[in-house]
């Protein structure tokens, strides 16, 4: 899962970018709010996390920026202590939750989660689940018929992804969209291989490959 992480305080970014990239999230950080306008609306991120005290365009503007263009991606806006009233300017301009700074980074972790589940329909999941499958992002490892199953931090992000759009063709170009940062060279070679390293672990038939499309998550063990 690709995130957006809009801050400019470096420090706090530092901290979050290492945070969720121990999580398995590929993190693009930008701290001018003009960049993120920009960037916001030209990658294709599965959530963003926004500051709304930025340089260069106020945060605010920059997600009623979205907004107006049709933005749908999933937005956290992070807001200073006390600050009522930013809270509810940024739920009307189209935020979807919003979090006080300080904050511990394991609430974090989980409203990005519930946001994630929510935004692909699988909201009233304690846990991502599959056909069988059960994904403890926590520990970063997956359960199935009662087997609990290590992954490595690749296999960990592919299977998310895959898990969060079950039935769903998804092409190698698509998948190295979402998996890697936009600094991080992209080799499509390297998602088959931790494919194939998942069908491993998990069974051949859980992901099939349709030719010339890409991939599709069945979840059919075995």
């Amino acid at each position: 899962m690709r995130l957006l992480l809009v801050e400019d305080h470096v420090p706090l970014a530092d901290e979050l970018t290492a945070s969720l990239t121990r999580q398995g999230y590929a993190v693009d950080w930008l701290a001018d709010g003009r960049d993120a306008a920009y960037q916001g609306a030209s990658e294709p991120y599965d959530l963003i996390i926004l500051d709304l005290g930025l340089p260069g365009k106020p945060g605010l503007e920059v997600l009623q920026e979205w907004r107006a263009g049709g933005l749908a991606t999933p937005v956290l806006v992070l807001t200073a202590r006390g600050s009522w009233a930013e809270r509810i300017e940024g739920l009307k301009a189209g935020a979807d939750d919003y979090l006080t700074k300080p904050f511990h980074p394991e609430e974090l972790a989980l409203r990005i989660q519930a946001l994630l589940r929510r935004a692909h329909g699988l909201a009233n999941q304690p846990q991502l689940e599959a056909a069988g499958l059960q994904l403890d992002e926590s520990r970063q490892c997956v359960t199935s018929g009662g087997e609990v199953i290590d992954l490595t931090a690749a296999e960990f992000r592919l299977l998310r992804y895959f898990m969060l759009h079950p039935g769903q063709i998804l092409s190698k170009s698509h998948l190295a969209d979402h998996l890697y940062d936009g600094e991080t060279e992209r080799d499509s070679n390297v998602i088959e291989v931790h494919v194939n390293r998942l069908r491993g672990k998990l069974g051949r038939n859980v992901i099939e490959t349709r030719r010339g499309q890409g991939y599709r998550f069945t979840g059919e063990q075995g």
